[in-house]
Formats: structure tokens, sequence, C-alpha cells
């Protein structure tokens, strides 16, 4: 028989482990490569959509109405260089834009520089305008005319100059939230790795006599290091494809939630296109496991774990947790949640087992004495697997309580921004003051304190003279109703909605505060439209909403040339009033039908989108936390039976069979939740990194700090599953015929 078939038959003797491997690496493959096609698509899209409109601008009409193909052909033919920009959502896929390849040659014209478009139009997103009309509906299209102002040429009569963007700036917000979703996938990929080197090493402690008997047959270690290569490069290759395979199948069902949350979250759209690349996440699994399995094989001293001082990594674990406190950006950050997982890891298993053998020494109990030494064991030969299972409960912790606690200010927020129970949006260019004074003339239709007018727009707030103006969103209330005056203030004078009803002041979102560090009574310089004025700020509310900068105003300070991108009255009133209501601007605004929605729809929608957004995230801790559990029930399986020799002497030594089965029975739940109870603080600090560092680093704004002991319960509930069905195996190893001693972490032999 020849050495390579005498190595490969060991998975022939053991298709639990095969089966276990070949698992592993296809989940993680699959969570993994899921999250990196939504990742990467989202960048290349993104940045090849901003490049190709960096600093252009796009032509308007005077009258607010959307261009169309008519004004194209009129721009032309006054000799404007202008191409047609047309923006068509393709569900489940983002989407598409078309373009003019002829209009767009004039850009790259002699004349027409600094920047001539030189390719950054090919391949998707980009298609003929031709193309993208055919999928294109007039709800969801946005055509835009990009203009080409080289030559200085003024905007023909009843058009005018803007500039033009794929969304507004927040490509570093955009970037961050990439970037925390690439870090889980990261932490997914350090879990595997542990589940997969655990497996291997106690692989490679059923093969101790094997490889023993191949090495004296004339087999050098270089050979069979080799041929443990070659098996887990064909073991991954046949692993990882299909993953990949399901990963991408994974990122187009969740794709259309995914670019519904990237613009709902950031205002930045989800092209078609990108990320297409399947060779990056096969060589990173290749690699994982790679360095997972061999790392390590011809070390023959004894466990790393027993060889490191413990005081090095209690001297890791403080700066890890002083970078946490200080650290200035996300990479930072990273670094330092990446130290103190690094030193939780090695701590937590020297713990248990100092703690644990402490207390052998001190209790006269030579059962319990027993009991606890054989936790010790079982604790320093599991490690790797009771580490990664560590992990996954405090990532799973963590998760639950961002989302959970993001659930419910979100909620909040929710209920506080859609108060009413109607909107009615504005059509364009209908006169709103008249609809305004018709309501405030109707107190018996509509309280006056249950409607009031929304104005959206653009204006420029400065926080001190000398310094930049910087754009924000204004969002202009009047009258300011009680539908508002409940909302939750992070920061406020004593009384801000009076002083903003007066024209007082204004009022600014976490965004802003937080960019500025403006504080409560701070006066900002406020450009709205022609009309430039000074306001202090009255209070700083929370704004989950999307992480744009936003000042709130009353609408009585809007000038005339105050250019509205967005109308809208809001009203809670019964149904037969909101008939006769809507009825009646109908009348006023000269439309057949308006725009009413109900609100509760609104934030039904918006709830569903949020929840897309966190699908992926449940999903990669869920099957982690799965992925963690079955590996470590597979090992104690494997290893117990190397351990069924010291059990075997508990009835060899007059104790009955039952009462055996329950000393083993504490020692799987004591060894269990010994790791349950070290995840918890370490879940608990990486709550607060989420919703205290993570959040404002990333987004702009903060989430309250709060822990669910009800969910410990759950996690405790888990644990106990597992431990039980840990005692289960063991009570099997009891009635199997006993073998010799083993090491489950090492080629060194067993452990008393």
């Amino acid at each position: 028989m020849s050495p390579r078939i005498a190595l490969f038959s060991h998975y022939r003797r053991h298709p639990l482990q095969l089966a276990a491997l070949a698992a592993m690496i296809l989940l993680a493959t699959m969570l993994w490569t899921g999250i990196h096609h939504l990742t990467s698509q989202a960048r290349a899209s993104l940045e090849q959509s901003e490049r190709a409109v960096a600093e252009r601008q796009q032509v308007v009409r005077e009258d607010g109405q959307p261009v169309s193909v008519q004004d194209f052909v009129a721009l032309r033919r006054q000799g404007l260089c202008v191409m047609p920009w047309l923006e068509v959502p393709i569900p489940g896929r983002g989407r598409l834009v078309g373009i003019d390849p002829l209009a767009a040659h004039c850009f790259a014209e002699p004349g027409h520089t600094p920047t001539p478009w030189q390719g950054e139009l090919d391949g998707k997103p980009f298609v003929d305008i031709s193309e993208a009309a055919v999928q294109a509906s007039a709800e969801a299209s946005a055509l835009v005319l990009l203009v080409s102002q080289a030559d200085g040429q003024s905007p023909p009569p009843g058009y005018r100059y803007q500039a033009f963007a794929v969304a507004p700036d927040t490509a570093e917000l955009g970037d961050s939230f990439l970037l925390n979703l690439d870090a889980l996938g990261v932490l997914v990929l350090l879990i595997t790795s542990l589940l997969l080197r655990s497996v291997f090493l106690l692989g490679l402690a059923q093969r101790r006599e094997s490889l023993a008997l191949l090495y004296r047959y004339g087999v050098n270690r270089r050979q069979l290091s080799r041929l443990l290569l070659v098996e887990n490069l064909l073991l991954a290759l046949v692993c990882i494809l299909p993953g990949v395979w399901l990963g991408r199948a994974l990122s187009l069902v969740l794709a259309d939630g995914f670019g519904q949350a990237l613009e709902g979250l950031f205002d930045r759209p989800l092209y078609a296109g990108g990320g297409e690349d399947w060779w990056l996440p096969t060589l990173t699994m290749v690699a994982v496991i790679v360095a997972a399995c061999l790392a390590g094989v011809r070390d023959s001293s004894g466990p790393l774990l027993t060889r490191v001082q413990p005081a090095f990594f209690a001297v890791l674990l403080a700066p890890g947790l002083a970078v946490s406190l200080w650290a200035p950006t996300l990479i930072w950050l990273f670094l330092a949640v990446a130290l103190v997982f690094l030193a939780a890891g090695w701590l937590a298993p020297l713990a248990i087992a100092g703690v644990v053998r402490w207390l052998a020494r001190n209790t006269g109990d030579p059962l319990i004495r027993w009991r606890l030494q054989e936790v010790a064991v079982l604790v320093r030969r599991l490690a790797l697997p009771l580490v990664a299972l560590q992990f996954a409960l405090a990532l799973v912790l963590a998760v639950h309580a961002l989302v959970t606690t993001f659930e419910d200010t979100f909620d909040q927020w929710l209920g506080q921004r859609l108060e009413a129970d109607y909107y009615i949006e504005v059509p364009q260019g209908a006169d709103i003051t008249a609809a305004v004074s018709w309501l405030a003339a109707k107190p018996e239709l509509v309280s006056p304190e249950l409607w009031h007018q929304v104005i959206r727009g653009r204006a420029s707030v400065q926080a001190a003279p000398g310094r930049e103006p910087v754009p924000v969103d204004v969002f202009a209330l009047g009258p300011v109703s009680h539908l508002v005056q409940n909302w939750r203030l992070l920061a406020q004078t004593e009384t801000p909605w009076q002083a903003l009803a007066r024209g007082e002041g204004l009022m600014v979102n976490e965004q802003l505060a937080r960019r500025q560090k403006l504080a409560v009574g701070d006066r900002l310089i406020v450009r709205l439209g022609a009309r430039r004025f000074q306001a202090p700020v009255l209070a700083v509310y929370p704004d989950y909403g999307r992480p744009s900068g936003e000042a709130l105003v009353l609408a009585s300070l809007l000038p005339e040339d105050f250019e509205a991108r967005f109308r809208s009255l809001s009203i809670s009133a019964g149904i037969e009033e909101i008939k006769v209501v809507e009825a009646q601007l109908a009348r006023l605004w000269h439309t057949p039908q308006l725009t009413v929605r109900d609100n509760q729809a609104i934030r039904t929608l918006a709830t569903d989108i949020f929840d897309q957004t966190f699908l992926l995230t449940r999903a990669m801790t869920t099957l982690t936390l799965i992925l963690a559990a079955a590996a470590l029930l597979l090992m104690v399986w494997v290893f117990l039976s190397t351990r069924a020799w010291y059990f075997r002497l508990l009835i060899v030594w007059g104790m009955p069979q039952r009462q055996a089965a329950a000393q083993l029975t504490r020692v799987s739940l004591a060894l269990i939740f010994a790791v349950l109870v070290c995840a918890l603080p370490l879940g608990v600090w990486l709550t607060w990194i989420l919703v205290q560092r993570i959040n404002p680093l990333a987004f702009g704004w903060s989430l309250p700090m709060a822990v669910y002991p009800g969910f410990w319960i759950e996690l405790a509930v888990l644990a106990l599953i597992i431990g039980l069905s840990i005692a289960l195996l063991m009570r099997l190893q009891l009635r199997r015929p006993a073998s010799a001693p083993e090491s489950a972490h090492g080629l060194q032999g067993g452990e008393r």
C-alpha cells in the first residue's frame, strides 16, 4: 500500500470528521463569499460611478420641472454639450445607468477638457441608454442631463447649472459600514480557522501511531508534510468551490435588501455589476485552511498554551482596552478589538484551568477533586474549540444586543417621525401657502395642534466666522405642532420647542453636532437661499435614518428664493376628515389625485428594510454559533474516546454506572458554563464597542448601551443543551471498549 493511500484512509475510518471539516469549510466559504460579494459590488459600483461623474454638473430647469428628452434635444441644438444619464432600479440587481456614448463624445473633444472620459463608462453598471429605457418605469427611473462646462458657456434661458453627484457626500460613512461588515466576516474566518485547526490536530492525534509507522517504513517527515498539504488542498478545493457558488447565490438573494439598506441609511445607491470576482474568496479560504491545518504540524513539544506566560497576554489586554477608549479611527478600533480578542482567547482557558485547579487543591472530597481536575484536562486539551465557542457566544451576544437596541431605538424614532396619521405630498409647482391658510381656517376639521407642513431643501451652516461653511439638509416645520414635541432630544434648552416656534433658533441632528463639535447654545451662521442670519442651537436630536447633517428650522424663516426639494403636510385626523382635506387640497392645487400615504404603512416598510439590513448579520452569527457548537461536540466525541480508559476507572473502583454517568454530566456542564462565564464579559464589552464606539465613528450617531439578561438566559439554555449533549457522549463512551490514552492536541501522549 502506498503512503498516500495509507494516509488518506484515515477519513475512510472516520467519515464523521470528514463531514464536519467539509461542512465547516462550506459554510464559512458561503458566508464570507456572500458578504465579500455584496461589499465589493457596492465599492466597485460606487467608485466607478463617482469616478465617472467627478466634478460634473447637470442642467436643470428653472421652473423646477424634471428634464426630458425634449430638453436634451433643445440644448444640443443650441450647441451645449450635454449627455443623458438615466438611472433605472433593477430589483435584486441594484441599479443600471443608461448613457448615450455618442452624446458623451463631446466631453472628450479638445476644448472640452480638463477631464475627458476615457473608459470610465465601459461595462456594468453602465449600458446603452436604449437598453436602460426598456427596463425603466416613469415612477422609478431618473433622467439627468450632464454638461461639460470647460468652455465657460452660460446656460440657455430657462435653465441653470447645478452640481451633480450620484449621492450626497457620505462615501466615508458608506465605506465605514462596509468595513464593519468586512470585519464581521474576518471574525467568522477567525472562528472557522480555530475550529478547523482543532479538528485537524485531533486527526493528527488519532494518526499518531500510523504516522510513526509510516516514518519507520521510510517515509520522511518532509514527505508526510507534503502529503498532508495535498490532502488539505484537495479537501479545500472540493468544498470551497461549492461554497463560493452558494455564497454568490446568497448575495443575490440579499442584494435587493442590501441595496435598499445602503440607500436608506447612507443615500448611496447600489448599482448593478461589480464585485464579480471569485478568485479572491477561493484563495482566501485556501490560505485559511492551509494555515489553520498545517501551522505547527512538526510541533511536538506540547501545546503552545502551556509554554507562553499568561502575563504576556495580560499585558496585551491592557493596551487593547486602552486603545478601544482612545481610538480616533475605525482602523485603530479594529486593532484594539483584535488585541482584546487575542488576549481573552488565550487567557480564558488558562483562567478556567487555574481556577478549577485551585478549587481542587482546596477541597477535601476526592470525588470533587477528580471532577475539577478532569475539567482542567478538558480545558487544556480542547482549548481551541472552547475558545472558538467563547468567541461565537460573545459575538452572538453582542450582535443580539446591537440589533435589539437598534430595533427599539429605531422603532421609537420612527414613532416620533411618523407621529401623524397621514402625510400628503405637495405636487411639484403647487402653492402650499393656500393649503396652509385653508387648514388654519378649519380648526373644527383638523386641530391646529395636529398638523404641520414639512419643507425640505439644502442650506449651509458655519460654526464660527472664518470656518468653512458646511452644506446641510434643511427640515422646516410650520407650525410647530404637538406631533413633534414628544421627540427625544439628546441635549436641549429649557423650552426648545417654544423657542423654535418663535423663530429664536434652530435644532441640529446628532450627526452635524458630532462632526462640527456643536453644543446647545452655540451660535451658527445659517444661509438659506439668499438669506443669511445667526441663530443659537436650541437642541440636538437623534436622526438614525441617514448620516447627513440636518438643521431643523421654522418654516417662516425660509426666504422666497429657497429651493424646496420636497414639501408635504403631516396630518392626524379621522378617515372622514382626511377625505375632506384631500378633496379640498386637490381642488386648490388643480390636480385630480393627490399622494396621500398612511404613515403606518411607511413605518412597516421601513421596519422591513431594517430587518433586511441585519438579515446577513443575524445569519452569519447564528450559523457561526451552530458551527462552533457542532465542532465542539465532534471534538468532544472523539477526544472522550481517548479518556474512556480513565472514565471506566470510576466503575472499576466500585462506582455504579449511573452514578459515574452523573459525575461526567457535572464535568461537562461545569466545562460549558465556565466557557459561558468567560464569554459574557467579552460579549458585553463588544456590545459597548459596537454601540458606543463603532457607531459614532462609522455613522455619526450613537446608540444607548443596553444589555439583555433575558438573552443571557437563552444562551445559558443553549449552553445547557451543549453540556447535556457532551454528557450523553460521555455516557456512550462508558459503554464502549476502552482504548489506550491519546492526546487530542498533539502527538506527545496522554495526560492523567
